[in-house]
């Protein structure tokens, strides 16, 4: 087996004893992981997938405050996001930003449109004013804002402003596992948690290594359930019974080419009465969602979902060609784990909240995480820190800042380095943003080794695969520090080529078989016939 740093990672998973072993590496687990190693806990984290490769990977990139919870009468649910969404802008400028939501509201919809408005006006003062304010806008006003709104049947609407992500969300969720591996924390992919018990005090989960069958145990102090919409199945596997378990709603996004390029959200009302998004995503467009009761998280997209987002789509808006199936670039597709509490199987899920439920096991030093939201990540993160030191496990730096990006000197020294070797006049032309934003936004301190990579050699500035927006340089970081199994890993949650490159255009692209020479070495071809063959996901 080559060395590498996931190789490293699992013979280091069954040599040491940790504080805490966490189980899922998706937000709630990654944040768990960074909060935790952060403050000097001794943590492992195990997925039986990719990071982030479940939920993490498939929401509507968005850090938002949930103002559609106030029609629930949620005002405390909604101010918590609020003030968490403040909290991700202020630690992480280059990745959360605010974006002005343009919502259309119909005639005949259960609220009038100023109404509405007033609602968003309350959402901005609890969101402590951080963002621009909103604003009333007549039906005429939309057409003037953007004339791709079909209007015909509209009474009105607002605007307002949230926050989304500018890389992908799985992008982010893997930057807090990287956080938690600078921190010391033992993290890796592909590794399937079977069974687990309690001896002498101690936690041993019996372990296996998804891509050679071996089998081994991890001990430690603590178990941490972070497995997403699977925490039921897995405390099944532990024979765990819990006061909280989950209920499933099914959200579908579909990629077409870019609609409107307005920077805006629009936002509508969709045949169902819930709300429709049309995000911005560079040269694209992402729809959705949508919001179906279903019973297992294990889901995919129906030509149900696609014909809802398309023809929804085809009403809302003025296009010069409506929608059809073959307009869709790529499809996103996951299930919100909804926290109930009790035994029942039925519950209105639309009304359910999205707050998130941390139930702990005392006696057995066990948590579980259910529901939670990307915009409420770092108080999960201290809701869990605080959990363990309850519990008796030492926090050594219970007051270290485990998050957010590096300061603003160290940025301003990069950007001057950036600026001095002239590093944004080699951005490729179909790119969205210059390398020096780009660069920094995705890696923060580690994007100084790519101005020296490339110093040595310009041609590491070069897109590999066209109109993705990642060069040579940085395929070779991934390589080395991203623990990428399989050529999915890096087009679909590293990178989010996946999503916004048509498969069959990836498959033709030159640079692809460099791209994976770099990240498999001799296993490229290997790698690269496994991700053709297995088709879009």
């Amino acid at each position: 087996m080559p060395v590498t740093l996931r190789n490293t990672n699992v013979k280091k998973l069954a040599d040491q004893t940790f504080d805490v072993l966490i189980v899922g590496g998706g937000i709630n687990g990654a944040v768990s992981a960074a909060s935790l190693a952060g403050r000097g806990v001794r943590v492992a984290l195990i997925d039986r997938g990719d990071f982030g490769g479940g939920v993490s990977s498939n929401s509507s990139n968005l850090a938002w405050g949930g103002i559609k919870y106030l029609e629930s009468l949620e005002f405390f649910l909604v101010n918590k996001l609020c003030k968490s969404r403040n909290r991700l802008m202020r630690a992480y400028p280059s990745t959360v930003k605010e974006i002005r939501f343009l919502t259309t509201i119909q005639r005949g919809f259960r609220f009038p449109p100023f109404f509405i408005y007033l609602g968003s006006v309350l959402y901005w003062l609890m969101g402590r004013f951080v963002t621009q304010a909103p604003r009333y806008i007549s039906a005429r006003g939309i057409k003037a804002t953007d004339p791709v709104i079909d209007t015909s049947d509209a009474a009105g609407g607002l605007e307002y402003s949230d926050c989304y992500l500018y890389d992908n969300d799985a992008r982010f969720v893997f930057n807090f596992i990287r956080k938690s591996l600078n921190f010391g924390c033992i993290a890796a992919n592909y590794v399937e948690s079977i069974s687990a018990r309690r001896e002498e005090g101690q936690w041993i989960t019996s372990a296996r290594e998804m891509t050679t069958g071996e089998h081994f145990e991890i001990r430690s102090k603590l178990v941490i359930n972070a497995c997403g919409p699977w925490v039921d199945s897995q405390n099944r596997i532990e024979a765990r019974k819990t006061q909280y378990h989950h209920l499933f709603s099914k959200g579908v996004h579909l990629i077409v080419d870019q609609i409107t390029d307005s920077p805006k959200v629009l936002t509508f009302f969709a045949n169902d009465g819930r709300m429709f998004f049309l995000i911005p995503m560079g040269p694209k467009t992402c729809i959705g969602t949508t919001d179906t009761q279903v019973y297992s998280p294990e889901v995919e997209v129906t030509d149900e979902d696609r014909d809802f987002l398309l023809e929804n789509t085809n009403v809302l808006l003025n296009l010069d060609q409506p929608l059809t199936r073959d307009s869709i670039i790529s499809e996103r597709v996951s299930v919100r784990p909804l926290a109930i509490e009790g035994e029942s199987g039925e519950a209105d899920w639309v009304q359910l909240s999205r707050k998130h439920v941390i139930e702990v096991d005392e006696a057995h030093q066990h948590l579980s995480i259910f529901g939670g939201k990307l915009t409420d990540c770092l108080n999960v993160g201290d809701e869990v820190a605080a959990w363990v030191k309850r519990l008796g496990i030492a926090v050594p730096q219970a007051g270290n800042r485990w998050y957010g990006e590096a300061g603003t000197e160290l940025r301003d020294e990069f950007m001057l380095q950036a600026k001095l070797m002239d590093l944004d006049a080699l951005t490729d032309l179909s790119s969205s943003e210059s390398l020096s934003e780009r660069f920094w936004r995705r890696y923060g301190e580690s994007a100084f080794g790519l101005l020296e990579r490339i110093r040595e050699d310009e041609s590491n500035a070069s897109l590999l695969i066209e109109n993705a927006e990642y060069t040579r340089c940085e395929i070779e970081l991934a390589a080395r520090r991203e623990m990428i199994v399989t050529l999915e890993d890096f087009m679909r949650r590293r990178s989010k080529i996946e999503q916004v490159v048509r498969r069959e255009d990836i498959a033709s692209a030159p640079g692809l078989h460099e791209a994976c020479d770099i990240l498999f070495g001799q296993q490229a071809v290997v790698r690269l016939n496994e991700y053709l063959n297995a088709g879009p996901k």
